[in-house]
């Protein structure tokens, strides 16, 4: 396992629980708590740290400084995923991104993290209606407990 794995694997038992921290424009820290997951990047070059989103404060500050750091834990074992996030989205297009792409890519996310849905039509109505955004890490620095 690389060592983004093994950062995530720390999680799996929360259902990728993890705390995203990003940089407001006065250069303070915003931190929330989100569900992530592992996937192939979308666009090609292994894998990527990945979460979906629609809170403007946090998909703001990505916008504008896409630094980000997302801590995971287990008991006292810690491992931090520094990176620079690519947002894709209704409002964040990519040239490899479509509306069935995004709609399939916000499922692979949601299945990462270990979520499941009773009825995945409605799940898709919801998040096309909250314009969710997923946001993908690719690792820049990866470090640990041990």
């Amino acid at each position: 396992m690389g060592a983004l794995e093994d950062a995530w694997e720390l999680s799996r038992a929360e259902t990728g629980l993890a705390i995203v921290s990003t940089v407001r424009a006065d250069r303070s820290v915003q931190s929330t708590l989100v569900n992530t997951g592992l996937i192939e990047g979308p666009a090609g070059g292994g894998p990527v740290l990945a979460f979906v989103t629609y809170g403007a404060v946090k998909l703001r500050n990505l916008r504008e400084r896409p630094s980000v750091a997302v801590a995971f834990r287990s008991g006292w074992r810690y491992a931090t995923v520094e990176g620079v996030a690519e947002l894709a989205g209704p409002d964040d297009p990519r040239p490899w991104l479509d509306a069935e792409r995004l709609r399939l890519l916000l499922r692979e996310i949601f299945s990462a993290a270990g979520g499941t849905h009773d009825d995945w039509a409605e799940y898709d109505r919801t998040m096309a209606g909250q314009r969710r955004t997923a946001v993908l890490i690719r690792p820049t620095r990866i470090y640990s407990s041990g």
